[in-house]
């Protein structure tokens, strides 16, 4: 079943809300430092973390249609992602996925692949988000 574009809206705000939150909570320049990044040194959290926020972001692709390919490569980015958590030295596995900003990425192709299908998208305001999140 086809999302409506409602839920399409809905979709693209909240992966929006976790690609900020995920990656780039704190903007240094170019570069942010996100949750995925802060909880990369703390072992056990870090890590489901990371592959909580991975498998939601593949359902939401899967909610709102995504292609395959969108699919394909947001695998990609999510698994460089949590390998690099399972490096075995834990200071380098630390360190990379807190430089790697997967979540930023697979969220960035899945929010592409909605604005590619849904050129006159308008995303919902902080205020619906937060009402229609409460369903």
């Amino acid at each position: 079943m086809a999302a409506t574009p409602a839920e399409i809206a809905l979709i693209h705000g909240r992966v929006e809300r976790l690609r900020r939150y995920s990656d780039r909570l704190v903007g240094i320049g170019p570069f942010g430092i996100g949750l995925d990044g802060m909880l990369a040194w703390v072992p056990v959290a870090g890590a489901i973390y990371t592959v909580s926020a991975g498998g939601w972001l593949i359902a939401q692709a899967l909610r709102g249609g995504a292609s395959p390919g969108t699919i394909a490569r947001m695998l990609a980015y999510l698994g460089v992602d949590t390998a690099a958590s399972s490096v075995p030295v834990p200071l380098v596995a630390s360190a990379v996925d807190f430089l790697f900003p997967g979540h930023l990425m697979a969220a960035r192709a899945l929010l592409k692949d909605i604005e590619g299908r849904h050129p006159h998208l308008k995303p919902l305001s902080k205020k619906a988000l937060r009402l229609k999140g409460r369903r």
